[in-house]
């Protein structure tokens, strides 16, 4: 009887998992992770050789009366006599060459000239955390900051929110290409960054309003707090992946676009971009990282990170930093001239000049060149060939996008800047800039000198 009885229940069972595993499955909730994505096009560029210049690789590589060679929208070589059958030659003979410069901190087209009120779309100033706007949204593709910065040689930029909030949403990493569209400009497949804050700006605002964060212990618990629900957002939809998986038709979870985004962060497709100016606080964000399981990501402005520069060097931080912007408020006041040189010197270090400035945008070259200044008059030895690395290829690591620019090596994207001297001269100018190959500025050429549909409207 007891065997028969075993038999039964075990028959049982297996018609119970039998009907589990051919229940009818509800079509799956997948979550499209690129809704707004880029429909950047190459512009047509011709196979062009580049000779008789001092080219500075972003390697640490300085080629005298050297060749680069570009074909199809990539750098195919970099030399010295190179054969380029059938390529059209520039004789940059006295001239330098560069990769294209990319800034991984701005705010044009979100904050974009003319400065007026209704154009200020960079700050959603409405809770302490709102990781569900993205800056792309908001980016007028019209701003002349633009073009003003592709005279300046960059071609590659982040667009981030604002810094009011602790966590203010998403950045976009574009192109500087003359376009209509603000996705026609979208750097194709570059991670999204994620803008967060510490400090003064989001516990002065929300603390005005007595509401928390008043303090920066009140930053911390709204950063953990919400890193909490994301976590648990992220175990439901991992939990549904999995069940969907085995057969079974479970529910989705209900969507969170705030969550959505912290999710990404969790999942490690979303990059960190901290507003962070003081030392003891760029550590306890790296902390927070590892509570959540995340990597912290850059540190932007890091007014203080000389005095931690080991720390982020053993946790492969970048900081994006400024040569002498400081004491324009209390976490701003302790810094010291070298503090990108001493970032640098640790190792493992990322340091990087950034602009937070339509005007300084136009010069990094030159902000950088403040900075190489005042290290070596203090001990460094710093070099062209390797500062250029600051604006160059750390900014594409920072951003993600090292595989494809930041520096002239074979089978990268041929971003590339013409100076009419050492670009960390003060009398430096970029002549010609090139974004995939493709001429986009040209100092004597005004058909290579694109102005806005609104400029264009003011005549």
């Amino acid at each position: 009887m007891a065997k028969f009885a075993t038999t039964a229940i075990a028959i049982a069972v297996s018609f119970v998992i039998a009907g589990c595993q051919s229940e009818q499955q509800d079509a799956k909730v997948t979550i499209n992770k690129n809704p707004y994505p880029s429909t950047y096009k190459p512009l047509a560029s011709d196979s062009l050789l580049i000779t008789n210049a001092t080219v500075l690789t972003g390697t640490g590589k300085r080629l005298e009366t050297a060749d680069v060679l570009l074909l199809d929208g990539k750098v195919k070589a970099v030399g010295v006599d190179l054969d380029a059958q059938g390529a059209k030659t520039i004789d940059a003979k006295g001239k330098w060459v560069t990769p294209g410069i990319i800034d991984v901190h701005s705010h044009l087209g979100v904050y974009p000239s003319p400065g007026a009120e209704s154009h200020s779309d960079g700050n959603e100033m409405t809770s302490p955390v709102t990781a569900e706007v993205w800056a792309e949204h908001s980016v007028w593709p019209q701003d002349p900051g633009f073009n003003q910065a592709r005279a300046g040689g960059v071609t590659t930029l982040q667009i981030l929110p604002g810094s009011a909030n602790l966590i203010g949403g998403r950045g976009v990493t574009l192109k500087n290409m003359p376009a209509e569209t603000m996705q026609a400009m979208k750097f194709p497949d570059a991670p999204y960054g994620l803008k967060m804050a510490c400090g003064e700006n989001p516990k002065k605002l929300y603390g005005k309003r007595t509401q928390a964060p008043m303090t920066r212990m009140g930053n911390m618990a709204g950063y953990r707090q919400a890193f909490i629900e994301a976590t648990e957002y992220k175990r439901a939809w991992d939990k549904y992946e999995a069940d969907y998986a085995r057969g079974l038709n479970p529910t989705a979870p209900e969507r969170d676009l705030t969550l959505d985004t912290l999710k990404g962060v969790l999942d490690g497709e979303i990059m960190i971009h901290n507003h962070c100016y003081k030392a003891e606080e760029m550590a306890m964000m790296i902390d927070l990282g590892k509570e959540f399981g995340y990597h912290s990501g850059t540190f932007h402005h890091a007014i203080e990170a000389y005095k931690i520069a080991d720390l982020l060097g053993e946790n492969g931080n970048c900081a994006a930093m400024w040569p002498d912007w400081w004491g324009f408020k209390m976490e701003a006041y302790d810094t010291v001239l070298e503090n990108v040189a001493i970032v640098d010197a640790a190792k493992n270090s990322c340091a990087i000049v950034h602009s937070d400035s339509a005007t300084t945008i136009q010069r990094l070259n030159q902000e950088t060149a403040k900075i190489m200044a005042s290290a070596n008059a203090n001990g460094f030895n710093y070099t062209p060939e390797y500062v250029i690395s600051w604006i160059t290829s750390n900014a594409a690591k920072s951003l993600g996008i090292a595989d494809k620019v930041g520096s002239l090596e074979a089978g990268k994207n041929a971003d590339v800047v013409i100076w009419n001297q050492n670009p960390f001269s003060v009398y430096a100018q970029a002549e010609q800039v090139f974004i995939d190959g493709a001429k986009v500025y040209d100092r004597f050429d005004e058909a290579y000198q694109a102005k806005s549909d609104f400029m264009l409207g003011q005549q």
